[in-house]
């Protein structure tokens, strides 16, 4: 595999490794009462229903200023969606969109520059493939957040692992020697 070959396969695999990260949270948070899902346990988005339509702001303001389409959530704290049924639809289709964007990237995409403005309007520059890092280093911090939640009702056991790894190889990315 080329260079330019394997920096591209770097963003669909993190993208189909978002998608499977987030299979696997939902179906640990599916496993809560209501109570226990919409309690405020003092993460940065309070609940876990909070916590979980930040994430999917988070991704719908950033596929808009990659793709320059979808909607575009005016503050970060937005409840898009009241029920975990509807925001686990949404977050689906979302999980999709990412992976067939992501598919369609080339090196030159990823190495230019990506115009846009925060949510306060402040206006930055910075390569995609910059822009991408923080896409789905973002994801990680906050599914962690949600992971911590979600182990404080269910405990270790219930909570899934979301290692990197675990993905990689479970994906054939990584194979026994």
């Amino acid at each position: 595999m080329t260079p330019d070959q394997l920096f591209v396969r770097r963003y669909r695999d993190l993208a189909a490794y978002n998608a499977w990260a987030n299979r696997r949270l939902y179906a640990a948070v599916g496993r809560l009462d209501d109570g226990q899902y919409r309690a405020d346990r003092g993460a940065f988005f309070g609940s876990v229903h909070g916590t979980l339509n930040h994430l999917l702001v988070g991704d719908r303001l950033w596929m808009r200023r990659i793709t320059g389409t979808g909607d575009e959530p005016a503050r970060l704290d937005t409840i898009l969606f009241r029920t975990l049924p509807e925001l686990a639809e949404a977050r689906t289709a979302e999980d999709a969109r990412i992976s067939a964007h992501m598919d369609g990237l080339d090196a030159a995409t990823l190495a230019a520059e990506l115009y846009y403005a925060n949510v306060a309007g402040a206006r930055f520059v910075q390569p995609l493939a910059s822009v991408l890092d923080h896409f789905f280093n973002h994801q990680t911090h906050h599914r962690g957040q949600l992971h911590c939640l979600v182990s404080g009702f269910l405990g270790n056991e219930g909570a899934p692992s979301l290692d990197l790894i675990a993905f990689q190889r479970e994906s054939g990315l990584a194979r026994p020697g």
